[in-house]
């Protein structure tokens, strides 16, 4: 992997990587996502069908990063997610970081649809509701240990659930998708920066970064493109 911008040097190791991605210290949202040239984020339903060497390792050092990965439910379902183990890619980085080992899934749903018996349904899982959701599933996945935040009345509130997950010292978040929510967040303007893999590739047909119009248009600023393979690793800026 190679930096195009800013100027371009020389192959990028492990650590170079982690510099090239770090944050300051406090409070932010960062969206990690991978697109086809014509904007499709999924092949047959998943992303791994645009995914490649380099969005792998892109993707572990942003988890590795992350106080904790933020993800709608439905992405979360599609894509299999599971609590980040001590033993996996990302458990192995985030010690050599000297970070906990394990960072919590924090599961957004509405209808808190995270069901229990589920392989996130336990700790140190986090789930995002609403207090419109089933009270009685809401209790049923707080036994089985979830972290259950209820943010808002009828849906729910991203401001209020930044505080809550701040408050429990989580406070620098990867958010992986879905479209759904990474619209709620832009227009709710709690997004931070945009790190978008363009994968060389045309898919047509598929879901794409947005799932509905935003009230005004955001206007991303360009900070860092690496390279590898044809693939693209941008890194864009939002201004709130």
């Amino acid at each position: 992997m190679r930096r195009l911008l800013p100027p371009p040097g020389a192959e990028l190791s492990d650590e170079d990587l982690v510099a090239a991605y770090a944050l300051p210290a406090g409070r932010s949202v960062r969206v990690d996502f991978v697109a086809s040239l014509d904007g499709a984020i999924t092949v047959g339903g998943r992303s791994a069908g645009l995914g490649s060497p380099g969005d792998k390792r892109v993707f572990r050092v942003l988890r590795a990063l992350a106080d904790a990965v933020l993800v709608g439910h439905g992405t979360a379902a599609a894509e299999g997610y599971r609590p980040v183990a001590a033993d996996s890619a990302v458990g192995r980085l985030r010690t050599g970081l000297g970070r906990p080992v394990s960072a919590p899934v924090v599961v957004v749903s509405r209808r808190a649809s995270l069901a229990p018996g589920d392989r996130l349904a336990v700790a140190p899982t986090v789930l995002v509701t609403c207090a419109a959701a089933d009270p009685d599933r809401r209790a049923e996945l707080a036994e089985a240990g979830v972290d259950v935040l209820v943010c808002g009345e009828d849906d729910v509130d991203l401001l209020l659930a930044l505080d809550r997950l701040a408050d429990r010292g989580l406070e620098q978040l990867v958010c992986e998708g879905g479209p759904a929510l990474l619209t709620s967040a832009l227009a709710a303007g709690v997004v931070d920066e945009l790190d978008l893999t363009i994968a060389p590739a045309l898919v047509g047909g598929e879901a794409r970064l947005l799932d509905r119009a935003l009230g005004a248009v955001v206007r991303p600023r360009l900070v860092q493109v690496l390279e590898e393979d044809g693939v693209l690793f941008t890194r864009y800026a939002v201004d709130r």
